[in-house]
């Protein structure tokens, strides 16, 4: 059997011209409370590179997840990612009885322009496609999952955001670096950023599931959470922000969610020995604990 680990990339190379030209702009100042732990920074890259082993030698085990109804999922990449890194994922809930459908819009680069592309891409996708989609995103490309939410809720089935910002209330919450090379490949500012954030903090009109990790090196874990209501809820995982979307936990969750009958929203069931075990308590109600 072929690891699916082996076949994506996680980043896109950058040229080292535009990176020197970045690096002479001022980063935003960060605070030691909203701002990700150094040390889960620093071990940001090992530890993805462990859950990207840990799914080759689990993916026989995940085929035992719950499998869906054949409905389609369209999938969206992180920051300075493309679709070869949801290649993995992708592959896994096609396993799973389901149809997922890529980004198909190159690096993800948080631009405006790439906004509105996107907006272009899910309407004619809609256009093609029966019944209501899924929309998966990793990191700003769940960000972009609530986007489409707000546009099209009649179409959308459910939203589920991994290690997504979606709730920062401004750079801070971000890697200084990770946060400055966003504002210099989007062309935002500052406010920018956080308008944009603010306006998509709100509730959904359809079921969403946010998970996150409190070792996240990239984004502030309180950055990644909803406010939980009848059809919002909050999933706990253990492991880092780049390696969500190969994190086998992750992608059990993903089954789970996306099994559920069409009207039939519940939230994720953490109860049992081994579930209870791998799965810590999420918050409740709150961004700041």
């Amino acid at each position: 059997m072929t690891d699916p680990s082996n076949e994506f990339q996680i980043y896109e190379p950058i040229d080292p011209e535009r990176i020197e030209e970045w690096e002479v702009g001022e980063a935003p100042a960060a605070t030691r409370h909203n701002s990700p732990s150094m040390w889960d920074s620093l071990f940001e890259l090992p530890r993805t590179m462990l859950e990207m082993g840990a799914l080759g030698y689990s993916w026989p085990l995940l085929g035992t997840a719950p499998r869906g109804d054949g409905h389609s999922v369209f999938v969206m990449p992180g920051f300075m990612a493309g679709d070869g890194s949801t290649l993995p994922l992708r592959r896994f809930l096609s396993r799973q009885n389901l149809k997922p459908i890529s980004w198909g819009l190159g690096q993800n680069n948080g631009s405006f322009e790439q906004q509105e592309a996107l907006l272009e891409r899910f309407e004619a996708l809609l256009a093609t496609t029966s019944g209501r989609i899924s929309l998966v995103g990793q990191s700003l490309g769940g960000v972009y999952a609530r986007l489409l939410a707000t546009h099209w809720p009649e179409r959308v089935r459910q939203v589920i955001t991994l290690g997504s910002p979606f709730a920062s209330p401004g750079p801070d919450t971000v890697n200084s670096v990770v946060s400055r090379l966003f504002q210099y490949m989007s062309g935002m500012s500052t406010d920018e950023m956080r308008d944009q954030m603010l306006a998509l903090a709100g509730p959904l009109e359809v079921p969403a599931t946010a998970i996150y990790s409190r070792n996240d090196g990239v984004v502030h874990w309180t950055s990644c959470v909803d406010e939980k209501d009848k059809h919002a809820e909050n999933v706990e995982v253990l492991g880092s922000h780049s390696g969500m979307g190969f994190n086998p936990t992750v992608l059990y969750v993903i089954a789970d969610r996306l099994a559920q009958q069409a009207n039939g929203w519940r939230p994720f069931n953490r109860q049992g020995c081994v579930k209870g075990l791998v799965f810590p308590t999420p918050v409740s109600n709150s961004r700041s604990q």
